[in-house]
Order: C-alpha cells, then sequence, then structure tokens
C-alpha cells in the first residue's frame, strides 16, 4: 500500500512538473496570437529594426501631429486605418504591426515590442513634433513603458490592465506563474514615471480585462496626469466600435 501511494505522489509531481515545464516552453504562444490577414489598408510601410522588418499601415499627413496605435492581441491594426481618419482629418497616422502580426517579420516578446515602439516613435517624432500614442489591450503594456521614456504629447490607454504577470496568477492559480513569466508587461512600474496627459478608457462589460486591474492601474499615476471613463455597453472588442471612443480620438487637440 505504501509503494502505491509512493507511486501515485511521484506520478502527480512528474505531471506537475511537466506541465510546468509545457507552460514555460510555451507561454508566448498563450500570450500572443499573431492576426496574419491584413485589411485592405491601401498605404503600408516599412521599418527595419535588429532581427526584424515591420510592417506600419500609415496615413501620411504634412504636419506637426501624429498618432501612433500600438494594438491589441490578434487585432487587425489596419482595420482602424479608416475610423482614424476619419476623426482624426488632421493627423499622420501609424499603426504598428507587430513582430509576427500582419506581414511583419520576427517572433514577438515583450522586449522586442517595446524596442519597436521606441524606433516608430523616434522616427516618427523627427517629422510630427506633437504624437499621441494610443495602447491597446495587450499595446497599452508597450505605451505606457514608451511614454515614461519618450517625450509623447498625449496618451490613450484603452482596455488597459496593471500587470499582465497578475492576470496570469489568476488565470494559473496553481502554477508559480511569477517564476515561469517571460513578458510580465508590469504597466504598474511605469506609469507613474508618465508626465503626458493621460486617459484610460475602461470597456463597461469588459470580459478580458477585469475592472479591478484598470482601476488600480489608474491610481498609479501622479495626480492630475491621468482622467478614467468607462463606456458604456460594450466589451472588450466592441470599444473600438463605440461612438464615444471614436469621439474622445475626434476632441483630442
Amino acid at each position: 500500500m505504501y509503494r502505491v501511494i509512493i507511486g501515485i505522489v511521484v506520478a502527480v509531481v512528474v505531471a506537475y512538473v511537466s506541465s510546468c515545464s509545457s507552460l514555460f516552453v510555451f507561454q508566448r504562444s498563450l500570450i500572443y496570437s499573431p492576426q496574419q490577414r491584413e485589411f485592405d489598408s491601401g498605404h503600408t510601410t516599412k521599418l527595419l529594426v535588429p532581427g526584424a522588418e515591420l510592417k506600419i499601415s500609415v496615413r501620411p499627413y504634412a504636419g506637426a501631429k501624429a498618432l501612433l496605435y500600438l494594438g491589441g492581441n490578434a487585432e487587425d491594426v489596419s482595420a482602424n486605418l479608416r475610423s482614424f481618419s476619419d476623426v482624426l482629418p488632421d493627423y499622420a497616422l501609424y499603426l504598428l504591426h507587430y513582430r509576427g502580426f500582419g506581414g511583419s517579420s520576427g517572433q514577438p516578446s515583450e522586449e522586442d515590442l517595446y524596442s519597436d515602439a521606441l524606433a516608430l516613435f523616434d522616427k516618427i517624432h523627427a517629422e510630427h513634433a506633437n504624437v499621441v500614442v494610443v495602447g491597446r489591450s495587450l499595446g497599452s503594456g508597450v505605451a505606457i513603458r514608451l511614454a515614461s521614456t519618450r517625450p509623447v504629447s498625449r496618451l490613450v490607454l484603452v482596455t488597459p490592465f496593471d500587470s499582465l504577470q497578475e492576470l496570469a496568477v489568476q488565470l494559473f492559480p496553481y502554477y508559480p506563474v511569477r517564476w515561469l513569466l517571460l513578458d510580465k508587461f508590469e504597466s504598474w512600474r511605469y506609469a507613474p514615471r508618465v508626465t503626458a496627459p493621460t486617459v484610460i478608457l475602461a470597456a463597461e462589460h469588459d470580459e478580458v480585462i477585469p475592472r479591478s486591474s484598470t482601476e488600480l492601474l489608474y491610481s498609479r499615476f501622479a495626480a492630475g496626469v491621468a482622467s478614467y471613463k468607462v463606456i458604456a455597453g460594450v466589451g472588450h472588442d466592441s470599444i473600438s466600435e463605440n461612438a464615444a471612443y471614436l469621439s474622445l480620438l475626434k476632441g483630442m487637440p
């Protein structure tokens, strides 16, 4: 009987360790869901960065103002080009296809997404004095870190989270996620350093990002830097189709 119990315990331990190993090895396939299909955006350009060639959907415009968009996971960012063009006619638009997404080469990781966003921002800022950065969902983690190190004129965060690591802990409570996770996207680390006027938009019925995580992120900003708004009647994916969301962008100076 003793041997049977020991055998069961060993089998359980081996299975648990094996599942932890699988979670570690395949974690980025769980975090990133590259969108390969590209919406008919009409205009694209390329940006060469170390280890990858990035595709950028663009709407050129000569002037001081530009918008850099960092999208969500599995999002085809070029699908936003038409609506952004309608509400921001006097902005140059740059929508980044992450590594492995929508025609960009390479494989995504937190550090690479951040360095790619830096490279694109610097390129845009060399031509446009005022650069608004919009980060949605996964892209909010990239956008906050970018805004903490670059002269962003305005920051808009759509369905953002406080920490991807903490969300993963909630999804996998029986695994040592804090030890296994490589890409943590700890936005709380960078929010206090942001000085650009910031708008945080939450979806009333967000089924992906808990409201508590978004509200916690809001509390990380220095007093007076960020404002918080809940868009009524929308979910995590449908928020970008809402008139209030587009109206807010339209009202940007």
